[in-house]
């Protein structure tokens, strides 16, 4: 398996999976589908070189709608900028 390293100010995170929410109406949403909520939970895979308040294994909350998805050994990880990061657990 191959070890990753993020660059400069870039964080490796794999996101918590969303539970599929009811609607009143009765409709189902998936995680993409949802609107309610803006900050996604994740744990952090790997820190850049200039990454200061965050560590790897590190539960975050981050902006769904920040970074971009990359795939390695079958697995799709994101890969977000710091200060895309509003919580550190």
């Amino acid at each position: 398996m191959l070890e990753m390293k993020a660059i400069g100010k870039y964080i490796v995170i794999d996101p918590v999976k969303e539970n599929q929410v009811k609607t009143e109406g009765g409709l189902i949403l998936g995680e993409q589908q949802r609107e309610d909520i803006r900050y996604r939970q994740a744990t952090v895979v790997a820190v850049g070189t200039d990454v200061e308040a965050i560590v790897t294994d590190d539960a975050i909350y981050y902006d769904r709608s920040s970074g971009f998805n990359i795939e390695l050994n079958n697995k799709e990880y994101k890969v977000i900028k710091e200060f895309d990061v509003v919580i550190v657990l």
